[in-house]
Formats: C-alpha cells, sequence, structure tokens
C-alpha cells in the first residue's frame, strides 16, 4: 500500500487508525517517522515519504515519533493472510528466530537460501531480516525499559542484544533517547505493576474488536489447570524458548491489556508475539466485514456485532491434541479429557494470583502415553498416538511458518483425521484466513436457520462468495446458535 501515495496521503490527513501498521509516514524535514493516525499536525505532502515497515524507517535513518510511537502499531494483516514465504518469513521473525537461529536458520526454515529470503523481504518491506528482527528488538527493549526494573545490561541480553554496546546505540538510534531517559519518562507518566516480577503492557488492534466470541469461546473450552477466566481475563501458562510463563489478557474498549510472568525475560518477545496470534489481534476487521456483509443472508449477522476474531492458539501441537480429543463429544467432555491428560503428563507451575497449576504437555511428554490409559475408543486412541507420535518426531510441524496445504494433507494422512478436524486445525492451529468447516453442526443448524444451503457441497459452493475470509464467517455463523462460545463470562 505504500506505494499508492495519493491514498497514503488521504489517510494521513484523516488520522485513520485503520491503517496503522500497514505503512509508516516518514517526514523528510525531521528526520521522524510515524504512524498514519498520529495526533500532531500533518506535515506538508512534499515533505512526506511512505514506507511498509518500521525497520525499512529505520535503515533509511529516520526515527520513531515520541508522540505517536509507531513502534507499537498493530502489524501488518498481510503477515497472517498469506500463506507465501515472506509471509512466513514474518512470522517467524516476529517469533525471534532470527535472533535465535540467524538468517540461514530462518532460511532453512522456509526451505530457501539466504540471499533468496533477503532479496523478497528487501522487495516487499524495504528491509532485509537483519533490519526486521533489528526493529523488534528495540521493541522489545523498550518494553523492557519502561515496564520493568531490570538492569539495563539484563534488559540488553533479554531483548536480544548481542551487547550493552549495541543495545545503548540502537535505542538511541531509533527513539533519540538513552535507555535511562526513556526509563525516566515512563516512570513519571505510568504506575509500577501491582505484582514485582509482573510486565503489563497493552496489545494495540485494529478497530472494531468484538470480545464476547474471541474471549467466550476462550474461557467456554479452558483445560482447567491450563487456562481460567478469573476477574474479567483470560489467563493461561504459557510454554516458551528459555522457560514459561503466565498471561492475563482482559478485554478494552481500545486495546487489550496484557500482564505477563515470565521465568525468563528473553523471552518476552515471543510471548506477546503469542498473545497477539493467539487473539488475531493483526487483523483487519474492516475488510473482512465488508466482504463478508456483501451475502445478504450474513450481512445482519455482521452489522449486529461486527469485528469478530477467529479465536487461535498459542501452541499448535497444544491445539490439535486438543481437536482430537474434541471429537464427537461435547465441550464439557473434551475439558475433561484435556485435564486428565495435563495432570498425568504436564508439568506443574506456581500460580500465586489463580489456580493455574500445569503447562500443556509437550508432545515428547505425551509420545510414551499407555493408550489403554485413555477414556477414549479405540480407534480414537489410535489417532492420538499416531498424531503425538508424528508431532514428537518432527515429521509433523504445526507452527506459524507452516504451509497450509501441506499441513492439510500430512493430517490428512493420519488415521482418524477427516475434514472437520483438519480444517479447525487449520482455521485455530495454523492462522489460515478461509479455513472452512461445512461439515460442523454449528454450522449447519446455523444455515438451516439463515436459508444457506445445509448440504457440505453446496455450502462449500455458496461460501466460496466469502473467501478469503471463510474462517470469519465461521464465527459469525456459530453467533446463530446460543452457545457458551459466544458470550462473555460473567
Amino acid at each position: 500500500m505504500h506505494t499508492d501515495t495519493e491514498r497514503c496521503v488521504r489517510a494521513v490527513h484523516s488520522k485513520d487508525s485503520r491503517f496503522d501498521g500497514w505503512f509508516f509516514t516518514a517526514v523528510v524535514t525531521t528526520r521522524i517517522y510515524c504512524r498514519p493516525s498520529c495526533p500532531a499536525v500533518p506535515p506538508k505532502v512534499e515533505n512526506m515519504t511512505f514506507y511498509p515497515s518500521a525497520a525499512a524507517c529505520q535503515q533509511a535513518g529516520f526515527r520513531a515519533c515520541k508522540r505517536c510511537r509507531p513502534d507499537t502499531s498493530p502489524g501488518s494483516p498481510e503477515w497472517n493472510a498469506r500463506a507465501d514465504s515472506v509471509a512466513r518469513a514474518m512470522r517467524l521473525i516476529r517469533d525471534g528466530v532470527v535472533d535465535r537461529e540467524g538468517v540461514p536458520g530462518l532460511a532453512s526454515r522456509l526451505g530457501y537460501s539466504a540471499r533468496q529470503i533477503e532479496r523478497q523481504l528487501l522487495a516487499e518491506l524495504g528491509a532485509g531480516p537483519l533490519a526486521l528482527a533489528r526493529a523488534q528488538r528495540a521493541q522489545t527493549a523498550r518494553l523492557l525499559i519502561e515496564t520493568t526494573g531490570l538492569p539495563m545490561a539484563e534488559v540488553a541480553f533479554a531483548a536480544g542484544f548481542s551487547s550493552v554496546r549495541t543495545f545503548n546505540d540502537t535505542v538511541r538510534e531509533v527513539f533519540a533517547l538513552a535507555p535511562g531517559e526513556l526509563r525516566g519518562r515512563a516512570a513519571r507518566s505510568a504506575q509500577p505493576p501491582a505484582t514485582p516480577g509482573v510486565i503489563a503492557l497493552r496489545l494495540p488492534y485494529r478497530a472494531p474488536l468484538n470480545p464476547s466470541n474471541l474471549f467466550g469461546h476462550l474461557a467456554a473450552t479452558a483445560v482447567p489447570g491450563v487456562e481460567e477466566w478469573r476477574d474479567g481475563a483470560y489467563r493461561r501458562t504459557l510454554s516458551l524458548r528459555y522457560g514459561h510463563g503466565i498471561v492475563a489478557l482482559t478485554p478494552h474498549p481500545d486495546h487489550i491489556a496484557c500482564r505477563l510472568s515470565l521465568t525468563d525475560p528473553r523471552d518476552l518477545t515471543l510471548a506477546i508475539s503469542r498473545c497477539r496470534w493467539l487473539l488475531d489481534l493483526d487483523a483487519d476487521p474492516v475488510a473482512v466485514d465488508e466482504q463478508l456483509s456483501a451475502d445478504p443472508l450474513l450481512a445482519p449477522l455482521v452489522r449486529k456485532a461486527p469485528g469478530r476474531r477467529v479465536p487461535r492458539t498459542v501452541d499448535g501441537a497444544e491445539f490439535a491434541v486438543r481437536a482430537v480429543l474434541g471429537q464427537q463429544v461435547s465441550t464439557a467432555a473434551a475439558r475433561t479429557h484435556a485435564a486428565r491428560l495435563v495432570t498425568a503428563h504436564g508439568l506443574p507451575v506456581a500460580d500465586p494470583e489463580g489456580g493455574l497449576t500445569h503447562l500443556f504437555p509437550h508432545p515428547g511428554a505425551l509420545a510414551g502415553l499407555d493408550p489403554e490409559r485413555l477414556a477414549l475408543p479405540r480407534s480414537r486412541r489410535t489417532t492420538l498416538t499416531t498424531l503425538v507420535g508424528a508431532l514428537a518426531d518432527g515429521s509433523l510441524r504445526l507452527g506459524t511458518d507452516t504451509d497450509w496445504e501441506r499441513a492439510r494433507a500430512e493430517l490428512t494422512a493420519l488415521p482418524g483425521f477427516g475434514p472437520w478436524t483438519v480444517e479447525v486445525i487449520a482455521m485455530r492451529a495454523l492462522g489460515d484466513p478461509d479455513a472452512f468447516l461445512p461439515t460442523d453442526l454449528g454450522i449447519r443448524r446455523a444455515a438451516g436457520e439463515l436459508g444457506l444451503p445445509s448440504t457440505p457441497a453446496a455450502l462449500t459452493a455458496r461460501a466460496a462468495a466469502w473467501r478469503p475470509w471463510r474462517a470469519y464467517a465461521v464465527q459469525y455463523l456459530w453467533t446463530v446458535d446460543d452457545h457458551p462460545i459466544n458470550h462473555l463470562p460473567n
């Protein structure tokens, strides 16, 4: 979009927050870059130039606006709506892969050479993987500086910098303030979290956001010990790269309040990425709702409660296991089965603020489970143990970088994986915005009430007009049935 100058100028003049994260405005006279919705007086058109990423702005010598803080914009919705190599690379960079494995590790995961990935990212984002990772490190450092009391040396290494000197230089270059000055400004304008060791921050999103189905779904399907709804917040444990964490997510009219407790601050970038992915916060609800509203049978559902997101997961392997446990049983029964696995195989954790007790077990911890001890039909035991084996030995990968169609084919080849299970994993674990569930009982009931075709084949044909947003259409169709997943808990 950044190449459409006229459209970008209109967005800046109208201070349209819908375009935050889509592009960035750099002012050549002040050498500052902003988000489109910056509250400052817009610069003259001839002094504006536009970039597709904060990293490109920084690489061109611009520093972040202290007023609108463009580094905290929502991510571009493109990276979660596409399955090509650039989108997958951006999801991996967001998860901190470049910091941990370098550009060769990023390229290896994608099946390309480092030079190919560099060329593709430069062409589309104006910055290579190192510059993109550097911009993310700067944002992580800022969060740690402003929300914790960690010594600056610990902040530097937790954010992924190789040295304190590089950390200091980057912070000064990007924010035009020394790390100590950033902390001083934050201390004057914010209250520290009530609980020591807790990182409190705001997760931005593009409006509108309807929290009912998003948090209602997560709360209604919560696995005891791993997830809970408490005091208006969805809380859960997180298995992370260097340790584990507990997060509390609370919906507000203009942001999601996020409170993170981490055993290792180096996991902050990954934890934030997982939370944004879980809540689908980088979506473009205006584009989604506009297309779905073109169908006269869906339009009333969209008008009634716009901005529905797709509730995802913090771990693809975890969700796949839970999807198998939920085959042909009620939500309550699926939670019970999952809770038994957690108690028997999950790693215990301490939660001073609530009732969370375990991490969801990794596939390796489940690889040796005795199928005879599972209170499941024999065929489903086989499905579960085969899935766990494939996840544990790495022959099946369900990550943010996974190729959607390849994963579908690999899942379909496993015993007991029909279209519903494959598509619900594609929708919630892989993040495919076009995943569709025409055989789902709730979808078929909704189709009958709305006058849509009732057979899976006919409904799929009708749903072609909803592409590439059929996963969002599923969220609206589910609201026709009065189920707890559609309502915030009391």
